[in-house]
């Protein structure tokens, strides 16, 4: 199995895991902490569907080329399946149509930019930093 492990991940040694330094939103009172919040500091939010293939390979690919720190901005994951109702408000109070997976950025209360799919990883966060 040694081999075939080397031919399909490229290496026999364990990559290390990139951990974001997410926070969890779970709640729909976060969304009016994140508008307060996102006056001083940028805001963002990733919603992730569990169940969606797709919504995965963007999710890996968005941690692996990830380079800010907690200093820059806060990080929000939204597991969708999980809290529908946080999703669906989300959508209302920050007036962007629904999409999975789908990362919105927060500014001065208002969303100032959006993506879903591969267009997410495409959105530079840098250019969006308080």
């Amino acid at each position: 199995m040694g081999f075939l492990s080397n031919i399909f991940s490229g290496s026999s040694e364990d990559k290390e895991e990139k951990v974001l330094p997410w926070l969890t939103l779970t709640q729909v009172d976060q969304l009016k902490d994140i508008e307060s919040k996102s006056k001083t500091k940028t805001q963002v939010i990733f919603k992730h569907s569990t169940r969606c293939g797709i919504s995965r390979m963007v999710l890996k690919q968005f941690v692996a080329s990830y380079n800010l720190t907690e200093s820059d901005l806060d990080l929000y994951y939204l597991d969708l399946l999980n809290h529908r109702d946080v999703s669906n408000e989300t959508g209302y109070k920050f007036q962007v149509m629904h999409e999975s997976p789908q990362l919105l950025i927060v500014k001065n209360g208002v969303v100032v930019a959006h993506a879903s799919h591969g267009a997410i990883n495409s959105l530079n966060l840098e250019q969006y930093l308080t």
